[in-house]
């Protein structure tokens, strides 16, 4: 591998603009078919063998007009009024009128007719039923749904929209807050803010191409909202950090006394060779969520990986290019840093790094005891765990969708949030045989515990299958709603074996239920995935066995305390209010395994740039303890740089509104400082110091039969003849 990377290094090198021309020229064709192909992002869910996700099929075939979107519009009289007075009366009926006049509605259910407004007469609510899915509703639509509320608002009534038809949207500029904390971490660290600018031209270059590759793409695949988001977020962090990685290592390169050709083939052969292993880890992790076989998350898995890729690619080939383009000013703060160096050295102490590395191999047992002590008290709100996905309570306050949540549980109660929907399949039975089946299920469901209120039944038009709409006593997000489910569909089994027809529970909060039912199956096998694949990567690099063991390990501790920390936070509410959390909430049924994904390959990252230099010290000086002092000194501060950069990036995405967003920017920000400093520097050189030369070992067998990446690149000595280091004096204007 260090070989063709070295090749490559030095091709983009020597051709700066030709390769830059290339990414441009990339760029400008992705953003043409975005333009040309490019469609809607949506919330759609879909979770296939589940029984809601069945239902719905059937819906969507034999009862296609129940298949589709509402969208709720909750009015709320103000205090001391009701809806039933004749100007209110007025003012709900000239926006109902509006709304049943725009785009694609097809039919409007009147609250007075049907009997939805509370009894104290203040809140009441209508529903604006579409023929066809949420996601396929365009933006003229959702606009002139919006303004149909202007007739009520102009009377002093407040009108609010449930069901994710109408949208508010915010800006929180997150990735510019990253992008300027990643430029002053970089500018402290490389002391030079041409070459600071660099890692984010080509994280920024790489993030556009990956986003605007999501947007060419939904047109033809569904994209959710979060996808995008995601992609931005993991772009810009590793591509910042690999390309420092690169970068760092080249500088040390013209340090050593290489030409400028030289150092930047040698730092794309090196630390790209650790590149290409971090980044094909993080994809394929990723990708990996592929087997949850959960439609949305595998698009989002996928899309995150490509971006992730494509980083990679960049960095290998434009960084480099700039470097070309850049020349011999690469050089100036290189060789001021130097004579600062020098100058200083006989006063100055070690670096902190080696200082710290010191420190802890003094007393390794200790450190660790310490270490793993902490992470487990950090990772014990975990073992309360609950999966869930956010529903309109979980929004901030002042946006419509929470607003319609409250307004409808002070009028209604909770339930009337998370509308469960019985479906009956009985094309076998006479009508009056169906008839008296809805019956008598409407009958039971009546006085089923923790039902508020069914709905009469609703037949399709040849009458073969059969709906009706069950309102629980509790939250859409509650436990209770969850056990209601559960007994609902162990009655309908009976039913089922009683009668013959195939009773189903569907609806969001049915199809919510089961998606964090199925991910929470998926979990330890995922796991078990990934450690496996971190104990067979691992193995092959560093050519041992107890490396990969304890690198494993510390990702666990790593996942175990980020999850930690966000139940804390958003399932336990503490803290709320400086995250600005609105409500306490089950953790997003999909955060732990995309975190997993995704923090098992930044944490390879840490795991590979700082043991990589440490074994690379061990095969040329044989000694254990001093090889972790050295490969540490060399690598710490990158390491360090890289991780507060990640952290900054994934931390300004706790800014955003959306919670689903800002549970992962916590999560991802917590699992990146925590398994960098913690796992990587604290608890990697303490392990390694136990070990000691079992560390590096590996049995005989194992040796021939594992490939050898070659990530240190020893097999380019005959890609480097020692002459070329002669060229540095020509090229920097100072002595060989």
């Amino acid at each position: 591998m260090a070989k063709h990377l070295y090749r490559l290094g030095g091709w983009a090198f020597e051709h700066p603009w030709k390769t830059l021309g290339i990414w441009i020229a990339t760029l400008a064709i992705v953003i043409a078919c975005a333009a040309a192909f490019s469609g809607q992002t949506s919330d759609k869910f879909e979770v296939p063998g589940t029984e809601s996700q069945q239902a719905q099929e059937l819906l969507e075939q034999k009862f296609p007009e129940a298949s589709g979107a509402t969208a709720r519009v909750v009015y709320a009289a103000p205090n001391g009024e009701s809806l039933a007075s004749a100007d209110n009366r007025a003012a709900v009926g000239s926006s109902l009128a509006a709304a049943l006049e725009a785009k694609d509605v097809m039919r409007v259910v009147d609250p007075y007719s049907a009997g939805t407004i509370a009894p104290d007469g203040r809140i009441g609510y209508a529903d604006v039923i579409y023929p066809v899915p949420e996601g396929e509703i365009d933006d003229v639509a959702r606009e002139e749904l919006e303004a149909t509320a202007k007739p009520a608002r102009a009377a002093g009534l407040e009108v609010q929209f449930s069901g994710g038809v109408v949208e508010e949207e915010s800006e929180t500029h997150a990735e510019a807050v990253g992008l300027m904390l990643g430029f002053v971490v970089l500018a402290i660290t490389l002391a030079s803010l041409l070459a600071a600018g660099m890692p984010l031209i080509t994280a920024i270059v790489g993030v556009m191409i990956g986003i605007t590759a999501i947007s060419a793409v939904s047109g033809v695949v569904d994209v959710s909202e979060s996808t995008p988001t995601l992609a931005t977020m993991l772009g810009l962090a590793v591509g910042i950090d690999y390309a420092l990685f690169i970068l760092s290592r080249y500088r040390q390169n013209l340090a050593d006394g290489h030409d400028l050709r030289e150092a930047a083939a040698l730092a794309t052969a090196t630390a790209g060779s650790a590149v290409v292993f971090a980044g094909g880890t993080v994809v394929i992790a990723l990708v990996g969520l592929l087997v949850v076989n959960i439609p949305f998350l595998s698009v989002m898995g996928v899309s995150a990986a490509a971006t992730v890729a494509i980083a990679v690619l960049i960095a290998l080939t434009m960084l480099p290019a700039l470097i070309g383009a850049a020349g011999s000013r690469m050089t100036r703060v290189n060789r001021i840093l130097s004579r600062r160096t020098n100058g200083r050295s006989s006063r100055v102490r070690d670096p902190i790094g080696a200082r710290w590395v010191r420190f802890v191999l003094r007393r390794p047992l200790v450190v660790i005891g310490i270490s793993i002590t902490a992470l487990l008290v950090i990772a014990t709100p975990a073992l309360d765990l609950r999966l869930g996905l956010p529903d309109g309570g979980s929004q901030p306050e002042g946006d419509t969708e929470r607003e319609a949540y409250d307004l409808l549980t002070e009028g209604f109660g909770p339930g009337f949030n998370g509308t469960l929907t019985g479906v009956v399949d009985a094309p076998d039975l006479s009508k009056a045989e169906r008839d008296e089946i809805g019956n008598r299920i409407v009958e039971g469901l009546s006085t089923f515990p923790g039902v508020a209120a069914v709905s009469p039944p609703v037949h399709n038009e040849d009458g073969s299958l059969t709906i009706v709409q069950v309102t629980p006593t509790s939250g859409p997000a509650s436990e209770e709603t969850e056990n209601l489910v559960n007994t609902l569909r162990d009655r309908a089994d009976e039913v089922h074996e009683t009668t013959g027809v195939d009773p189903y529970v569907t609806g969001t909060t049915a199809l919510n239920i089961d998606t964090s039912s199925q991910l929470s199956a998926s979990l330890p096998s995922y796991i078990l995935v990934v450690v496996g694949l971190a104990l067979l990567l691992l193995g092959i690099v560093f050519r041992s066995i107890l490396v990969p063991v304890k690198a494993a390990a510390g990702f666990l501790l790593t996942i175990a305390s980020a999850m930690g920390i966000t139940v804390w936070v958003f399932q336990q509410g503490h803290l709320n209010d400086l995250f600005a959390v609105s409500q306490t909430a089950p953790i997003i049924s999909f955060l732990p395994i995309l975190m997993i994904g995704i923090l098992f390959g930044l944490a390879m990252d840490y795991e590979v740039f700082l043991v990589s230099r440490m074994r690379e010290a061990y095969v040329h000086s044989g000694d254990a303890r001093e090889s972790i002092v050295t490969g540490f000194a060399q690598s710490a501060r990158v390491v360090t740089a890289a991780a507060i950069i990640m952290f900054g990036v994934f931390g300004a995405f706790v800014l955003s509104d959306d919670p689903v967003i800002k549970s992962i920017g916590l999560a991802l920000a917590c699992g990146v400082l925590i398994d960098a400093f913690v796992v990587r520097m604290t608890l990697v050189p303490a392990v390694l110091a136990v070990l000691g030369d079992r560390a590096w070992s590996l049995p005989e067998r194992l040796e021939k039969v594992l490939p050898n990446l070659d990530i240190e690149g020893e097999s380019l000595e005959s890609e480097t003849p020692p002459s070329r280091a002669k060229n540095r004096s020509v090229a920097t204007g100072t002595p060989a």
